[in-house]
């Protein structure tokens, strides 16, 4: 989408097409990003060196209410969970969510699927039932997304935008790197 806050061109936009109004048990509607093992090494996940990451983000909706951003060890089947808010209706909002560094388990150096980052939508009690993991823990489904108050596909005229996200060392977002691929890479 071209409706993107003061400082960016574009968003990604969900809009919702079909409206599902009760979540079965299993279901769960997720934004994610993937990230490979091989660029994670210096946020020095298992050692006592472990740093806290700061996610980033720009987000606006029509749905306001409490959403859970979630980071997924695959490499070692562990999470940590953190709620979020969408305060005010169709305005533009920018989230910083903070997670401690996990002395636990380290991430392989690889090309491989390390790290997810999950923005939840929607999701049915197996996924909202437990308490929800603050802090790193073993992976239990029920603890993924508890206190989620939101299902952005429960009306036709919902809408869900991202944009700026960025994932970075430390407890403190700095100001949204606009790099070209060329100097990314």
């Amino acid at each position: 989408s071209t409706d993107a806050p003061v400082g960016f061109a574009n968003s990604l936009k969900f809009a919702c097409t079909t409206a599902d109004t009760s979540i079965a048990a299993s279901e769960y509607f997720f934004f994610s990003q993937k990230i490979e093992g091989q660029n994670l090494q210096h946020f020095a996940k298992g050692t006592s060196s472990a740093k806290k990451l700061t996610v980033s983000f720009f987000v606006k909706s029509n749905k306001t209410g409490t959403y859970i951003g979630e980071l997924r060890d695959h490499d070692n089947n562990r999470h940590i969970s953190k709620t979020w808010t969408i305060n005010s209706a169709n305005t533009w909002e920018k989230k910083i969510l903070t997670f401690d560094g996990d002395t636990t388990g380290a991430l392989d150096n690889d090309s491989n699927n390390s790290f997810t980052f999950y923005w939840y939508l929607g999701a049915g009690t197996n996924f909202t039932s437990g308490t929800l993991a603050t802090s790193w823990a073993s992976l239990v489904a029920a603890n993924r997304a508890a206190g989620l108050n939101v299902n952005l596909g429960d009306n036709t005229a919902n809408e869900w935008l991202v944009t700026g996200l960025q994932i970075e060392i430390g407890d403190a977002a700095t100001d949204f790197e606009h790099r070209s691929f060329a100097e990314e890479l």
